[in-house]
């Protein structure tokens, strides 16, 4: 039998177990009490902090981010923080969203062939242009490509056209980066990342975050948004 988590449970897991995979990307960092922080400036489109409790403080996350040079973010979990005094404006609020464990998911439809990315770096790096819409340039390096952590393809042909990213931590799995080049293959992109996590971690709910026509497309594939959260960046 399954126990899911209480809501507060659920919201501090996928608050730790974004922050791992945020550490995972950025190759470095460090958990305090209250929070991950990186001292210096993290890859593009990661942030710099993720509070890991409400009760977390601006202090806390000043005491552990570069403020000094451009570009310091802040992923404020619980939508608690008010970092406006220290010269951060909010970029984009969101939800925090939660599936079940082990709860079926739709076919996969859209016409494309799913397989995990393995072993070569220049899979990954194909993997990262379909996403970005450009050139893979080693945003997602080969040390993401390890156990806990799955990249997840969708080709049409030889062309990858949906993906999505599976990691583990916090007791959660979480589904981030999930791409299509429509909305069929988006739809096929989650369906098939519920799949996907149900098999490798049947007794693990799922969670992530959207906002927007994402939130939309999640909450389209069963998930349920659980709580708001702000990303903040330093413009002063």
């Amino acid at each position: 039998m399954i126990i899911e988590p209480d809501t507060s449970e659920l919201l501090r897991a996928a608050a730790r177990n974004n922050a791992e995979w945020c550490g995972a990307v950025s190759r470095g960092g460090h958990f305090r009490r209250t929070l991950w922080c990186s001292p210096r400036r993290t890859p593009p489109l990661y942030p710099d902090a993720v509070t890991l409790t409400p009760g977390a403080s601006a202090a806390d996350v000043l005491a552990g981010v570069d403020t000094a040079t451009p570009g310091c973010s802040v992923k404020d979990s619980f939508a608690s923080l008010d970092l406006a005094p220290a010269g951060f404006e909010v970029l984009f609020e969101a939800q925090w969203i939660h599936r079940p464990a082990g709860a079926a998911a739709g076919p996969a439809g859209g016409g494309l062939e799913w397989a995990e990315v393995e072993g070569p770096h220049g899979q990954l790096r194909s993997w990262e242009a379909a996403w970005s819409g450009g050139e893979g340039t080693g945003l997602f390096h080969p040390g993401l490509v390890r156990e806990g952590i799955v990249f997840l393809a969708g080709y049409d042909g030889p062309r990858i056209a949906a993906g999505a990213v599976l990691s583990t931590g916090g007791g959660v799995v979480g589904v981030s980066n999930v791409f299509g080049r429509n909305g069929q293959a988006t739809d096929s992109a989650w369906a098939t990342a519920l799949t996907t996590a149900a098999r490798h971690w049947p007794g693990l709910p799922v969670v992530g975050y959207e906002h927007g026509e994402d939130l939309h497309t999640a909450v389209r594939a069963g998930f349920t948004p659980i709580g708001p959260l702000r990303v903040w960046l330093h413009t002063a």
